[in-house]
């Protein structure tokens, strides 16, 4: 009887592995301590899952790509700090101050418990409003209607919810690695680049890589011969927190305050990551622990195409997304 097909190529890549002293993720659940993993093409099918879906970590995973930020590459991480310096990269609770996509602004009060001797603070914050990390349960695949691992919306409101896709999982576990900085706005300026970071314009993955090359950086996988390792946390700087610091309070307010529909002809725009399967082939391959932008949306807004990078970054492979990260001192740095 023939052997099966599946059972033969694993045998073929222990092999290769063996040779190669590498560790590739064949089975699942997979093992983050692998050094090998599906490129985008070779993903398994999983039952019940949409098409593309990385669900890979376990069924009641909510990690995600965090899974990859193993003790082992933390470390390896920790030993390229050359210089010690802290900068941080949110912004202020105050900033923007006119938050887009009709989100609420945030309020500050002081309660006094006792004058002149203790007082508290009461903060009334929408998450989405400034500097922000998006969680799973921000943004679903939406012709499944599927979150992360299969979250569905009756998980995060209703009669029964439940903690599924939680972004408290995250703060147990921790995020902490080695980041790679793309500042292509900075790129942008020193090839005469001119774009508007408050209007639609798309970065492509051909722009990065030229951002990245004159950086000195491969931005491709390790797999592919790049400087990407796995489990890197990535930053793009395309200009937005730039702008919003050079335009008078009336004007970045009037700018937030444009009508918002979904669809092409969004009154909200803003430059960001280009939707293109080349942009997915390369945040997914790369195995980004995380990703994030200094852009209100990350990708470029509204999408031009019949789907959002959201989806898959988030409800397909369960990987953070930060934007509106203040990356002004870091690229000066």
């Amino acid at each position: 009887m023939a052997e099966p097909k599946n059972t033969s190529n694993q045998r073929l890549t222990q092999i290769k592995d063996f040779l190669t002293m590498n560790k590739t993720a064949t089975t699942l659940p997979w093992d983050p301590d692998c050094t090998k993993f599906p490129s985008r093409k070779e993903l398994p099918s999983i039952p019940g899952a949409p098409e593309e879906a990385a669900w890979c970590w376990g069924e009641n995973d909510y990690l995600g790509r965090l899974n990859l930020l193993t003790p082992s590459r933390v470390a390896a991480a920790g030993k390229e700090i050359r210089t010690g310096e802290i900068i941080p990269v949110n912004l202020p609770l105050t900033t923007p101050e006119a938050p887009a996509f009709g989100r609420e602004p945030f309020r500050h009060e002081i309660k006094i418990l006792a004058e002149n001797i203790a007082y508290d603070d009461i903060y009334h914050l929408n998450t989405q409003s400034g500097a922000q990390w998006d969680g799973f349960r921000h943004f679903a695949h939406i012709p499944s209607g599927s979150f992360y691992n299969n979250t569905k919306g009756e998980d995060i409101v209703g009669p029964h919810p439940n903690h599924k896709c939680s972004i408290h999982h995250w703060a147990e576990h921790g995020i902490a690695g080695r980041g790679v900085l793309l500042d292509y706005r900075g790129y942008a300026y020193k090839k005469g680049i001119n774009y508007d970071p408050y209007e639609y314009y798309p970065i492509s993955f051909e722009q990065l890589y030229l951002c990245g090359k004159d950086q000195g950086i491969d931005i491709r996988p390790q797999a592919q011969g790049g400087d990407i390792r796995i489990g890197d946390l990535l930053f793009i700087r395309s200009g937005w927190v730039e702008q919003y610091n050079l335009k008078s309070s009336e004007e970045r307010n009037a700018l937030a305050l444009r009508p918002h529909a979904l669809g092409k002809d969004d009154g909200q725009r803003y430059a960001g990551v280009s939707q293109e399967q080349r942009v997915l082939d390369w945040l997914h391959d790369c195995y980004f622990a995380a990703v994030a932008g200094d852009a209100p949306a990350f990708e470029a807004w509204p999408s031009h195409e019949d789907y959002h990078l959201h989806e898959y970054i988030l409800a397909l492979w369960g990987m953070p997304l930060g934007e509106m990260l203040d990356l002004e001192r870091l690229a000066a740095k």
